[in-house]
């Protein structure tokens, strides 16, 4: 299979600017991809990811693509898959919204909902048929932490992040067996210029780190680690995969923990 062991010869990132969608661009390209496709808004940022690529040894292409137009997803993601076969997908896209404004404001919430799991759902859908279609290939879902148990800090985002997280399960136990490998990417806190405050990442809706929560926690991680895991779990056939790996059993912890006592803590 072209996309065994980890070395896809093409992937298609959903998110183009995404720092985790970049990084496991650059670390594949060091593998054996040779073709890369950078989706999302049209924009200088977008631009910039790709040629920041190109030196390494790819040829990198840019397709438009926004999370909050599904009627487009159909024709634009197809038009990629009809270049040739893709064997892995990243979706990658992704917003944290703001909290405290979503709470007072339903329809800035709403986008949140749309754009982490409505936008996820239609094009997941939309490139699990093409690699369907084409009879191999992988799909990685960047999923959170924060979609395991809701926060008060954070329920909004952590509650688009749980039906992302529900639908990636389903839709890989749909298509086990087909050729086409489904992988659920569990981040913590992503340290990334956005964790640290340097604007909003995927903001327009197309290329945000679907794992940002707070650069602060104990178990937080970096672009270039979650990259370095997504390898790991494709060669390992994993289905779930957390970054860190510790969070696996802490978060065991929270899910388990009673209600009362949840709500105490400083989360």
């Amino acid at each position: 299979m072209k996309d065994a062991f980890g070395a896809p010869q093409s992937l298609l990132v959903l998110g183009g600017t995404s720092a985790i969608g970049l990084a496991t661009a650059r670390r594949l390209i060091a593998r054996r991809t040779r073709t890369v496709w950078l989706a999302g808004r049209s924009s200088p940022a977008l631009t910039d990811a790709a040629d920041s690529l190109r030196p390494l040894g790819a040829d990198v292409h840019t397709v438009p693509f926004d999370a909050l137009e599904p009627e487009s997803h159909a024709e634009r993601l197809g038009k990629v898959f009809a270049e040739g076969d893709v064997d892995m997908v990243l979706l990658a896209f992704g917003i944290p919204g703001d909290q405290a404004r979503d709470e007072s404001d339903p329809l800035a919430a709403v986008r949140v909902a749309q754009t982490n799991y409505t936008g996820a759902v239609s094009a997941g859908l939309v490139c699990a048929q093409a690699l369907q279609a084409q009879g191999h290939g992988a799909l990685v879902v960047l999923s959170s932490v924060a979609g395991e148990r809701a926060r008060r800090a954070d329920f909004i985002y952590g509650s688009s992040k749980a039906g992302l997280d529900a639908f990636a399960q389903g839709l890989g136990d749909a298509l086990y067996g087909t050729g086409v490998h489904v992988m659920v990417v569990r981040p913590g806190a992503v340290r990334t210029r956005t964790a640290a405050g340097a604007g909003r990442a995927g903001a327009s809706g197309h290329a945000g780190d679907a794992g940002n929560d707070s650069a602060d926690t104990v178990l937080a991680t970096t672009p270039e680690a979650v990259a370095t895991a997504i390898e790991l779990g494709l060669r390992r056939r994993s289905e779930t995969v957390w970054v860190p790996g510790a969070l696996r059993a802490v978060m065991t912890a929270v899910r388990h923990m009673p209600r009362p006592l949840f709500r105490r803590l400083p989360v």
